[in-house]
């Protein structure tokens, strides 16, 4: 990310009344909107410290803002922040192309393996900041979910403030049903297996953040796994997601013995060894449909982004070596 270069002036007190198009988001993600050049880390101080007040009293970062809140912003030292890289043109030619679907308030893109979604950490720009460029007529584009950088396939993004609230108001709701498919590294013993298992993040020393299995801890999440296809000591499989926890399913499949595919955080290296020398070289997990019914159209949306090719071709490989 560009280096940021302080000033020495402060912004003076606001007091600001939350409108229509920001009920339902997040404090933190509206600060960030607003105040341009504020350290994240910084905005988040002020917040545990209480500087930041809705209608007099204190908040938490995921507070969701209401239609009518009195928002109390504090004096911050801001910086002046270089213009954020361009992306390359080969990459939002791709994107452009990845769009499978889109109408005035949403857009569905088949995401490719190995593009984050969002720029941070060191990445200068991502998939968000891309279509930012690409549609620049779009002034509210934002992410309605995550998908894991190596993980491709359907991708949702919201074009108005009022439809990513109706959206997020449907994920919360368990209304946008997501599918993926996965090779697993080993075999299920049975054609259909629920895993119900909490899961927490940890951050290593070394600032990685992994996903364990913690009962007595973690955080709720389930995964329906169904068998589409045994190829010898591989399994395809559709996933479905019951919660939504980050790199769920591939801790699942985990747990389970089965591993994803090509997973050089919690995969099986032999495997992945032997799935390289076979031309697989990113992970094997896609979001292959989503499904849901946003209340602007009259009916429920089905959308599907196809296999890569590269994940086809490797399903050829493997079912001919049986």
């Amino acid at each position: 990310m560009p280096e940021p270069t302080p000033k020495s002036a402060s912004s003076a007190v606001e007091i600001v009344q939350v409108d229509d198009g920001h009920h339902g988001q997040r404090i933190d993600n509206y600060l960030m909107g607003r105040i341009k050049g504020v350290p994240r880390s910084h905005l988040y101080r002020v917040l545990r410290r209480g500087e930041v007040r809705v209608n007099k009293g204190r908040v938490k970062p995921s507070y969701r803002l209401q239609s009518g809140d009195l928002i109390r912003i504090p004096p911050m030292r801001v910086a002046e922040v270089a213009a954020p890289a361009r992306p390359p043109q080969a990459h939002l030619n791709s994107l452009e192309e990845a769009v499978i679907y889109e109408d005035d308030r949403l857009m569905v893109l088949n995401k490719p393996s190995g593009m984050a979604v969002h720029g941070g950490s060191g990445l200068s720009w991502g998939l968000i900041e891309a279509m930012r460029t690409l549609r620049p007529q779009a002034k509210e584009l934002e992410l309605v979910h995550r998908l894991d950088r190596d993980t491709s396939g359907c991708l949702l993004l919201s074009k108005r403030r009022s439809a990513l609230r109706d959206l997020h108001q449907l994920i919360r709701g368990n209304a946008v049903e997501k599918r993926y498919l996965a090779l697993l590294a080993g075999r299920l013993p049975n054609p259909e297996m629920q895993v119900d298992v909490p899961l927490r993040k940890n951050l290593l020393r070394s600032g990685e953040r992994v996903v364990r299995v913690d009962r007595e801890g973690g955080k709720s999440a389930e995964t329906h796994f169904r068998r589409r296809r045994s190829l010898g000591n591989f399994t395809l499989v559709e996933a479905g997601l019951i919660t939504g926890r980050t790199h769920q399913i591939r801790v699942h499949a985990g747990h389970l013995g089965a591993p994803v595919a090509g997973d050089e955080k919690y995969g099986d290296a032999d495997a992945n060894r032997y799935l390289r020398a076979m031309g697989l070289k990113r992970l094997f997990l896609h979001a292959v449909a989503l499904t849901l019914h946003p209340r602007h159209l009259d009916r429920p949306l089905r959308i599907e982004a196809p296999l890569p090719l590269e994940l086809e071709a490797l399903l050829t490989k493997l079912d001919k070596d049986q």
